[in-house]
């Protein structure tokens, strides 16, 4: 099935199940007479409201993305324990509410039945949504072409794996060799066509839309050789494990009929979700940009008072997709730092660094301009920090992946920021790739705010990256 219709189909589930419940409560709760009523209560209004309700809380658990081969134990218990907690936040509100307006109802535990009634509801949907896409696939309907990179008994484990159980939607119609000799090979009707070497011609040639690595211990320069030839299509990777320990970090493990696969670089964030994230960010630059006036204003007297200069710096980064574009900070170094050096990193202690810019950085004062980038739509408020185009050239050139970096907008702070100390060398970088990987890997508006309550915490004891 489509990842579009499965979503589709999904949310409308969720919205017949969801209001059906509150219908069946409404009418046990009211209809049925069997509770006083002080007064006659609405039920379309408050059915809306509870509906957008649980809208929000599903998509902030994640029940809304597409999961390969999702285990319908695992939909459940997420929706048990989303529903648990969302109704346990609707009773401690409604209990306010009675506080607050100094009634109390013995009626108010009725919600825990109402939970039930949702839970049943719910459930059931999504319990018909997911039989009906396995009996869909099972029949051939939606299936996908899929390739096995690596000849050997774990692959061919897999094979058997994925040809036993049709649910998973499958079909592997070739081999790709990690050695020439096993070129000509076959195994269950599955020929080796080529090596990895060749992995676009192979995919191109038999129209493949999933990749399963399945290559020895040690052949791990084979995986990052095929996510480097395919980083420009459409196109689902996974790997068997062993391998976990490279990309430990960055990458969603499913089971699928008790044999792990690692989905590498799954769909990234919806459009609905994508433009949500851009409107919270013209609403929240706005709004730091509005409240941070005078900050802004004393800022750039102290800056003029301490040095020559102008107030603000303006250098070049790589935005989305490789796109330049001139970040906007407050100047916290000398005039010309670079003139001599020419582009290097900031260190921790570095000696351009001002007195008031030291100041302003510590407490990320110097941060405030870039809003300006944001509301114009070259930054966002979470994602992975812009860097200059020399040394997104040179790094990529040294470190697998590293223009992955730039499929998402760059961010004010992100997952390295607050995870990782100053890049002061090549190992530095390497390792806040792997935060920043993590971050595209699991992208969601839940990751941006807990990423943004970290920052909070960062700049509350001077702790984190500055870049």
């Amino acid at each position: 099935m489509n990842k579009g219709v499965e979503r589709t189909l999904i949310i409308t589930i969720d919205f017949i199940a969801i209001n059906f419940a509150w219908a069946l409560f409404f009418f046990f709760r009211i209809e049925s007479g069997l509770f006083s009523q002080f007064t006659e209560p609405e039920f379309l209004i408050p059915m809306f409201a509870v509906y957008f309700y649980w809208l929000i809380v599903f998509t902030f658990v994640g029940m809304y993305r597409t999961w390969f081969a999702a285990s319908r134990y695992e939909e459940l218990s997420t929706l048990f324990k989303s529903t648990f907690v969302g109704i346990f936040a609707l009773f401690f509100v409604i209990l306010y509410d009675d506080y607050v307006h100094n009634v109390s109802s013995p009626n108010r535990f009725l919600i825990f039945i109402y939970w039930g009634i949702l839970l049943g509801c719910t459930g059931f949907g999504r319990l018909f949504i997911r039989s009906l896409q396995r009996n869909l696939l099972v029949r051939g309907y939606g299936r996908k072409n899929a390739l096995i990179i690596g000849y050997n008994k774990k692959a061919n484990n897999i094979h058997n794996t994925i040809a036993k159980y049709r649910a998973l939607g499958l079909d592997i119609v070739a081999y790709v060799a990690v050695k020439k000799e096993n070129i000509g090979k076959t195994f269950n009707n599955a020929e080796v066509v080529n090596t990895y070497e060749n992995i676009r011609k192979v995919i191109d040639d038999n129209c493949i839309q999933e990749i399963i690595i399945a290559t020895e211990k040690h052949e791990d320069d084979v995986m990052m050789s095929v996510i480097t030839a395919t980083d420009n299509i459409s196109i689902g990777i996974k790997i068997v494990p062993d391998l976990y320990e490279i990309i430990s970090g960055q990458a969603r493990t499913n089971q699928i009929y008790g044999f792990p696969l690692i989905d590498i670089m799954p769909q990234l964030m919806p459009e609905w979700e994508k433009k949500l994230k851009r409107m919270l960010d013209i609403f929240a630059s706005l709004f730091i940009l509005l409240v941070s006036s005078p900050v802004v204003i004393a800022t750039a007297i102290a800056i003029k008072i301490d040095s020559r200069g102008p107030v603000f710096y303006k250098q070049e980064r790589s935005g989305l997709n490789g796109r330049p574009f001139k970040m906007i900070k407050f100047r916290s170094m000398v005039q010309d730092a670079e003139k001599l050096s020419g582009p290097v990193w900031s260190q921790k202690d570095d000696p351009r660094i001002t007195k008031v810019g030291r100041f302003v950085r510590k407490v990320r004062i110097d941060e405030i301009p870039q809003m300006i980038n944001v509301l114009k739509g070259e930054m966002s408020l979470v994602g992975p920090r812009p860097e200059r185009p020399f040394f997104v050239e040179k790094l990529s050139k040294e470190i697998p992946l590293y223009k992955r970096r730039l499929k998402v907008r760059p961010g004010v702070t992100g997952w390295a920021q607050v995870k990782h100390k100053y890049d002061e060398s090549i190992e530095d970088v390497k390792n806040k790739l792997r935060y920043d990987l993590f971050y595209i890997e699991n992208i969601s508006l839940r990751l941006d705010i807990q990423i943004l309550m970290r920052t909070v915490f960062v700049v509350l004891f001077g702790k984190g990256h500055h870049s």
